[in-house]
């Protein structure tokens, strides 16, 4: 009985992944600076500033709106619940150790991601005690456009 060879080989080998490789060339120093300078990197200060205001005007609009300060509170604590895990998440991913070696970074990464979604559920158990007349509906809709800033902060990258 014979066996095909092609049945044989690893099938998660590609045949194009061997000519992809032998056309690779390394940039040259002003090559990679024109890459650096279209393509700059996003600050995650600068989303998470983003994502401050946009809490500031939701929360502002709600008290508004509502005409219920309360709502306005409510709505600056869904901010909050944004922020700052965000925040502390950026100290410790763009710290010293975090960016000493790759590995370390997404070792990095993945403990202070961890240490935001804690302090994000954290913030939420706690918003009924902390927030007088909390009304839902205006935290959740300011988490949910406060979470949504990273999208505008991409699209803002890619002008």
């Amino acid at each position: 009985m014979a066996i095909d060879r092609k049945l044989q080989a690893d099938p998660w080998e590609d045949d194009e992944d061997a000519t992809d490789l032998a056309d690779f060339k390394p940039l040259t120093r002003e090559e990679a600076r024109i890459l650096r300078q279209k393509n700059p990197p996003l600050s995650p200060w600068r989303v998470i500033l983003v994502q401050a205001g946009v809490g500031v005007v939701v929360s502002l609009l709600a008290a508004l709106i509502t005409g219920s300060p309360a709502a306005g509170w409510s709505a600056l604590y869904g901010a909050a619940t944004v922020v700052l895990p965000s925040a502390l998440m950026a100290r410790g991913a763009t710290s010293r150790f975090s960016i000493m070696s790759p590995g370390s970074g997404a070792v990095s990464f993945m403990l202070w991601e961890s240490v935001k979604i804690a302090v994000s559920v954290a913030m939420l158990m706690l918003a009924s005690r902390l927030v007088q007349d909390l009304s839902w509906p205006a935290l959740l809709v300011s988490l949910v456009l406060c979470i949504k800033t990273y999208w505008v902060a991409l699209l803002w990258r890619g002008r």
